[in-house]
């Protein structure tokens, strides 16, 4: 078997979609599946609509994904450039094949291909006028997803625009020939394009690759494909949200493809090992944001507390709250006590700001159910004496403590527990309690629950 050699041929014309990075990612997987090779290769021909920062979002967006390429931008190869656009030379020499084998004409100004087979005239109804046909044998395209596909062109197409630059169909056959692409990986809408591009691959004499035709991704509600005006769907607003990259790439991968295990949740080493066609499924995958949400909750707390602390803190000190000369010890103590409870990187800071500021809001509902209690600030007082006794302020003293003082009131520990977080956190729920204020410190403690104490005689 020869070396398996795959692409992905973006535009850099806007954004970086989802579903281009799925279809990166499908040619990336099966080039590491197979020991093959992925080339990364720039269509940027449309020089009104291609633009640097367009192909900086998508350079960025896959090496985020991890998705590295072995031919491409920055990594030369021995079948470059990797730039349509430095390729004209290698456009015209290929035309030039095609001239030579009268297969070519000129009609408006454009360059048509011309088709084999017998010619006639149709009356197209529609737009009132007649029409050439050619009498086509039909394509049969042994898709390695979808199966055997009939497809037949009937017309003539054009190769080159009156302006002189080559199209996609044209471009896309050469490229793959003279690039030596075995493996087609691409959307299923490109599934019509196909019959085209082995009618030129025959003209060229070339070998025809194999096609893999994969289904389209759905938006979240409704019918139609996913554009990159859909929520969700591009891959540089989850790099600017804190997701995990790996927990997107996972998630990608499931759509369409499937492990057939029913586990979801995997390493890349895994799904590269179990990736293959067979597994990808014919009908169109349908994007799931909740799907996404929890998935991304489940990879941030299978982090280690060390690799966790480095993907949060540009977070953080974005936010103001962490600085250079914050206590490393103290957040990671933070972060330990607080890792399962983290659902989103994006909302961490607002969850766990009371730990770093005196400065934090108290919940509104909280509060008006602590002011129903007359005795409030009596008690605070006499918690306040209770925990300054505590000379080893670690959870397990404060909880016998705690218990002392309720029992002597006739009441569970718990009973205390709301109006202790409210005074030191601003907040009804949120990591357990006593390791919480074990982390806070005795003097921190002590000093929110003075404070909340002269808050409560002023507001009354």
């Amino acid at each position: 078997m020869s070396e398996v050699r795959v692409r992905f041929a973006p535009s850099p014309t806007g954004f970086f979609h989802i579903g281009s990075a799925r279809t990166a990612l499908f040619n990336w997987l099966y080039a590491k599946h197979t020991g093959g090779k992925f080339v990364l290769r720039i269509e940027d021909t449309d020089k009104q609509r291609n633009t640097q920062s367009a192909l900086n979002l998508l350079l960025e967006g896959m090496n985020w994904l991890g998705l590295d390429w072995d031919e491409g931008p920055k990594k030369d190869g021995n079948y470059g450039p990797y730039f349509q656009s430095q390729r004209n030379s290698i456009y015209h020499d290929y035309l030039n094949i095609l001239k030579e084998k009268n297969r070519v004409y000129e009609k408006e100004g454009a360059l048509w291909f011309k088709l084999n087979g017998e010619r006639y005239i149709e009356y197209d109804s529609f737009h009132k006028r007649e029409i050439e046909k050619v009498k086509n044998q039909p394509t049969l395209i042994n898709d390695l997803i979808r199966g055997p596909v009939e497809r037949i062109e009937e017309k003539d197409f054009i190769i080159f625009r009156s302006n002189g630059e080559p199209v996609f169909h044209f471009v896309n056959v050469v490229d793959d020939i003279t690039m030596q692409i075995s493996h087609v990986i691409r959307g299923e809408d490109h599934l019509s394009n196909t019959s085209k591009h082995i009618e030129l691959y025959r003209a060229f004499d070339a070998k025809i690759p194999e096609f893999a035709h994969i289904p389209l991704i759905l938006k979240e509600t409704g019918p139609g494909k996913m554009s990159k005006r859909d929520k969700g769907a591009l891959i540089e607003n989850y790099k600017e949200r804190y997701f995990s990259s790996s927990a997107l790439r996972n998630y990608i991968s499931l759509l369409g493809w499937n492990p057939k295990d029913n586990k979801e949740i995997m390493p890349i080493e895994t799904i590269i090992k179990k990736f293959s066609f067979e597994g990808i499924n014919k009908g169109n995958a349908r994007f799931d944001e909740t799907k996404l949400f929890v998935m991304n909750s489940k990879y941030i707390k299978e982090m280690s507390l060390e690799s966790l602390s480095e993907f949060v803190l540009p977070k953080l000190k974005l936010d103001g709250l962490i600085i250079e000369s914050s206590n490393k010890g103290y957040f990671l103590n933070v972060l330990k006590l607080c890792k399962d409870k983290i659902n989103s990187i994006e909302n961490l800071s607002s969850y766990i700001d009371y730990f770093f500021s005196e400065s934090f809001d108290y919940d509104k509902k909280g509060m008006d159910k602590i002011f129903k209690n007359e005795n409030i600030c009596t008690i605070i007082e006499e918690l306040i004496v209770t925990l300054s006794k505590i000379s080893n302020f670690e959870s397990c003293v404060i909880d016998k403590e705690l218990t002392i003082y309720a029992e002597k009131n006739g009441c569970k520990i718990f009973t205390f527990f709301p109006l202790i977080r409210m005074a030191v956190s601003g907040r009804t729920g949120g990591p357990d309690l006593l390791p919480m204020i074990e982390i806070m410190g005795k003097q921190r403690v002590l000093k929110r629950l003075k404070s909340f104490c002269n808050k409560l005689n002023l507001d009354n």
